[in-house]
């Protein structure tokens, strides 16, 4: 789903120089997921930020999921989450199952399709290497 790291776009990149910068709890309205992926019993949502324009790019984000519908999702970028509150249950292709709780780190590498099942129900903090998704902005 994501283009070239390199590409750079007319975003609104939150990193300005010289700064520090604090991001407040609910600065960004999440978009449905349901919509977006085409799966509409889909509980779970999304919002891709982008950080800097910079050859390495990096995006933040926030998502939720609440039980509902499974969906498979394949990451073809480094991406990593922090789960804030609740969990996420996740499979790989070969089945195992992975609970990752508040307080947890979820590291995705490259094309690892990842499944997230219906009985998730969190919410994380993620950044990924790569510009943003312009249907998760």
């Amino acid at each position: 789903m994501s283009q070239s790291t390199t590409e750079s776009t007319n975003y609104n990149y939150l990193s300005k120089e010289p700064s520090i910068q604090i991001i407040k709890a609910g600065t960004f309205q999440k978009k449905e997921l349901d919509s977006i992926l085409g799966i509409p019993a889909l509980k779970s949502q999304i919002i891709d930020v982008p950080v800097t324009s910079k050859e390495n790019a990096i995006t933040m984000g926030y998502f939720d999921m609440q039980p509902g519908e499974e969906f498979e999702f394949v990451y073809e970028f480094l991406e990593v989450k922090f789960v804030i509150k609740g969990k996420f249950v996740l499979r790989d292709a070969q089945g195992n199952k992975y609970v990752a709780e508040a307080g947890d780190v979820v590291i995705f590498t490259p094309n690892v399709p990842v499944i997230f099942d219906a009985e998730s129900d969190g919410e994380a903090f993620y950044t990924a290497h790569r510009i943003p998704e312009k249907p998760f902005m």
